[in-house]
C-alpha cells in the first residue's frame, strides 16, 4: 500500500464495471459521489474522472452539489497530472471545480494582465504551487547571512505581492501551498549553520510562512508536512522532475487532490460538526454489557487501555476546538452512562456528549435521530464505529454520512480521523472553542420543555436576551464563517468571503447585523446574521431589501425571527425606508424556511418567479415577545 494511499476510505473492488454500470444505468449522481467515496490509486482516480467528466461535461443542477468552484492553480511546475485528483476529491465532498491552468511558466503574467485567459476565467479559488527551485532563485552557498537572509525575505515578499494581486482582481480563497523540502543537505545534520543552504532556506521559509499567510487572509496547504511524514520519496521523485517537470508524482495525485478539497470544502461551509462515536471497543476495550464496568480495557497498565485513553484524549481535544460529540451506541443506556459516571480511568464525561442515545434499535435510524436532535444534516456527521457491519450498514442507508474504516490498532485511530481530514477548518473563532457547552446548554433546554406544556411560560422562564451589533472587524472571521457554513435556515445561501465583510463596514448603503442570545443556562454565541441594503434616494416607493438572513437552528421556537425582524424594521423606518423586501432562494437543504416572510406577515410579490416578499412597514407593528431585545455597544478596534 502506497504511504499516500487514503486508507480511511473502503477500498473500490471492479471500479470498471462500477463506471460502467452507472453509464449504462444512467445512475443517479449520488452514485457518482459514492464511487468518488473510496480508495483510489492514482490510475483509478484518472480513471473515474475521465468518465465523469465524459458523462457530465457540465455539474448536475440536482441540489446535491454546492455551487462550483474555478480553480486556478499558479504554479512554476507541471500540476496537469494533479487535475483529476482534485476533482475527483472535491465531488467526494459535493463539490465540482473547474479548473485552469496557466502557460507553463506564465502564471505571473497572467495575474497582472487584466486581459489573460486568468482573467476571463475569473476564479473563485486561487492556489499558489511553487516548486523549491523557483522559490529560492538567486540562494547560493557560499552567500553570506545577511545575503542569504535577503533572499529568503524576497522570496516571502514575492509570495506577498502574489497575495495582493490575487486579492484586487478576484474575489475568493487564496490557498498558498507550502514548499516541498527536495533538496539534498550540504552540510549535514547541521544544515543550519550554512547560511545559503537550500535545504536549510526551504525550511526557514516553511516556517514563516504560517504568520504571512496568516497576516494577509491566506490558507495554507501544508504539504510539507506530509512529506515529513511519508517521507519525501512519497511526494517528490528527481526523475519525474527532470522528465516533465512535476514537483509532486503522479501516485500523490489522490492525497494531494483531497487535502486541497478539504479546504474548498471547509470554504463552502461543507465540512463535518460532529463526531458520532460507537463505544465498545470504540472507546474502550471490551464489550461493557458482558466485560462489566470492570472489565473493560481502559487506561494506564495495559497498551491498549492507554491507546484507547489517548484516543479519548484525541476526541475532548476536538471538543474543545469545536466538534461536537455525540454517543451512539447499541447497549442498555444505564451500562453505557456507567462508564462515563463511574469508570475511574475515563476521560471523556458525560458533560462532553451532547447527544447520548443508547439503545438497541439500528444505527441508522439513531443517527437520524442524533441530527434531529442537534439540528444539523446528517451530512454534518462522522460516524466513528469499529464493526465493519455497522460502517457497511450506515454508508448503504445514509450514504451521506461519512463513514471513516477504522484501523483495528486503537493505537492508530485518533491518526486516522486526523488524516480523514472530515473537520477542516480556515480559521477558529470563540464560538467554536464554546459550542459543545452551547450544545449541552441546549440539552438542558430541550428536557426543560419536555417538562412543561405551557410554551409561552416555558419561554419567558428561559430570560432570553437577544443583543444585537452592527458588523465590526472583530467578528468578520465568525460572520464569515456563519455565512458559509449555515444551510437550512438560510434564506438565500449567497456565500461571502472576509474581504466582502471588511468591503461591507465601510459602505454606508448597507447595514450587517450580528445578533447573539443569551438565556439562563448560558450564551448560545453568534446565532443569527442578516445584511440589509438601504433604500437608493432615488427610489420612489423606498425599499430596504434583505440579501442575506440566516440563523442556527439551535434557536428554533424561541421567536428569535419575530425579534429579529422589528430590529430590521426600526434599522429600515430610520434610513427613511417604507417597504422591506426579501427574497427566498430554494435550495436542497432550506425548505424549512419557505413559508418564512409569508410567516412573518410579507405579502408574496405577483408576477414575479424569482420568490420575492413585501413588508408595508406603515402596517407592521411589532408583537409581544419574550425577549429582551437590547443593542450591543462595541469598543473600537
Amino acid at each position: 500500500m502506497s504511504a499516500t494511499s487514503l486508507t480511511w476510505l473502503p477500498s473500490s473492488t471492479d471500479l470498471p464495471k462500477r463506471i460502467a454500470a452507472l453509464r449504462a444505468e444512467a445512475a443517479p449522481f449520488e452514485q457518482w459521489i459514492t464511487l468518488a467515496q473510496t480508495d483510489l490509486n492514482f490510475v483509478r482516480t484518472d480513471m473515474l474522472n475521465k468518465a465523469l467528466t465524459e458523462t457530465f461535461p457540465t455539474p448536475p443542477t440536482n441540489g446535491l452539489l454546492a455551487p462550483p468552484f474555478r480553480l486556478a492553480i499558479l504554479g512554476s511546475s507541471t500540476t496537469k497530472h494533479l487535475h483529476a485528483g482534485i476533482r475527483i476529491a472535491a465531488l467526494r465532498r459535493g463539490l465540482w471545480v473547474d479548473l485552469y491552468e496557466p502557460e507553463y511558466g506564465q502564471y505571473f503574467a497572467d495575474l497582472i494582465d487584466p486581459a489573460s485567459a486568468l482573467h476571463r476565467f475569473n476564479p473563485t479559488a486561487i492556489l499558489f504551487a511553487f516548486d523549491a527551485r523557483h522559490i529560492t532563485r538567486g540562494l547560493a552557498p557560499n552567500q553570506p547571512d545577511d545575503a542569504a537572509a535577503q533572499t529568503i525575505d524576497d522570496a516571502l515578499n514575492h509570495l506577498t505581492t502574489c497575495w495582493q494581486s490575487a486579492r484586487q482582481s478576484f474575489d475568493g480563497l487564496i490557498i498558498q501551498q507550502t514548499i516541498l523540502p527536495v533538496f539534498p543537505t550540504l552540510m549535514g545534520e547541521n544544515e543550519q549553520q550554512l547560511p545559503g543552504s537550500p535545504a536549510a532556506a526551504i525550511q526557514r521559509i516553511n516556517a514563516r510562512l504560517p504568520t504571512f499567510a496568516s497576516n494577509s487572509g491566506v490558507s495554507l496547504l501544508a504539504i510539507d508536512q506530509h512529506a515529513a511524514r511519508h517521507g519525501i520519496a512519497a511526494w517528490h521523485s528527481e526523475t519525474f522532475w527532470h522528465q516533465a517537470k512535476q514537483d509532486i508524482v503522479p501516485t500523490a495525485a489522490p492525497l494531494y487532490g483531497d487535502l486541497l478539497a478539504r479546504l474548498l470544502a471547509a470554504a463552502a461551509g461543507r465540512s463535518a460538526k460532529c463526531a458520532v462515536l460507537d463505544l465498545d471497543n470504540t472507546l474502550w476495550g471490551g464489550v461493557i454489557g458482558d466485560d462489566g464496568l470492570d472489565g473493560i480495557t481502559l487506561g494506564q497498565g495495559s497498551a491498549e487501555g492507554e491507546a484507547f485513553l489517548a484516543f479519548q484524549s484525541y476526541l475532548k481535544n476536538l471538543a474543545a476546538r469545536g466538534i461536537i460529540l455525540a454517543v451512539c451506541s447499541k447497549n442498555d443506556e444505564a451500562n453505557a452512562l456507567a462508564a462515563f459516571d463511574r469508570h475511574p480511568e475515563m476521560l471523556l464525561r458525560r458533560t462532553d456528549i451532547a447527544c447520548f442515545v443508547a439503545n438497541w434499535q439500528d444505527k441508522a435510524a439513531n443517527l437520524r435521530h442524533i441530527a434531529q436532535q442537534l439540528n444539523i444534516g446528517l451530512d454534518s456527521l462522522v460516524f466513528i464505529d469499529d464493526n465493519p457491519f455497522e460502517r457497511n450498514l450506515v454508508r448503504s442507508a445514509l450514504p451521506m454520512v461519512a463513514v471513516p474504516e477504522l484501523p483495528e490498532e486503537p493505537a492508530l485511530m485518533a491518526q486516522c480521523i486526523a488524516d480523514a481530514g472530515y473537520f477542516e477548518s480556515l480559521a477558529l473563532t470563540d464560538e467554536d472553542r464554546a459550542r459543545s457547552t452551547q450544545y449541552q446548554a441546549n440539552a438542558a433546554r430541550a428536557a426543560l420543555a419536555a417538562s412543561t406544556t405551557d410554551m409561552p411560560s416555558y419561554l419567558r422562564s428561559l430570560d432570553m436576551r437577544l443583543l444585537w451589533s452592527p458588523f465590526d472587524t472583530t467578528g468578520v472571521a465568525r460572520i464569515t464563517q456563519l455565512i458559509n457554513k449555515t444551510n437550512q435556515f438560510n434564506l438565500t445561501t449567497r456565500r461571502y468571503l472576509e474581504a466582502d465583510i471588511r468591503a461591507m463596514l465601510d459602505n454606508p448603503a448597507v447595514v450587517g447585523l450580528q445578533l447573539r442570545l443569551t438565556d439562563r443556562f448560558g450564551d448560545n454565541g453568534i446565532i443569527a446574521i442578516v445584511i440589509l441594503h438601504l433604500p437608493p434616494d432615488s427610489q420612489t416607493t423606498r425599499t430596504a431589501t434583505i440579501d442575506t438572513w440566516l440563523m442556527s437552528c439551535r434557536v428554533l421556537g424561541r421567536q428569535v425571527e419575530q425579534a429579529t425582524l422589528a430590529i430590521l424594521a426600526t434599522i429600515a423606518r430610520q434610513h427613511g425606508a417604507t417597504h422591506l423586501r426579501g427574497q427566498f432562494i430554494p435550495t436542497a437543504k432550506n425548505a424549512m424556511v419557505a413559508l418564512h416572510y409569508e410567516n412573518l406577515g410579507f405579502r408574496s410579490i405577483p408576477g414575479m418567479e424569482d420568490h420575492l416578499f413585501e413588508l408595508d412597514l406603515s402596517e407592521y407593528k411589532e408583537q409581544d415577545l419574550p425577549l429582551h431585545v437590547l443593542e450591543m455597544v462595541l469598543e473600537p478596534a
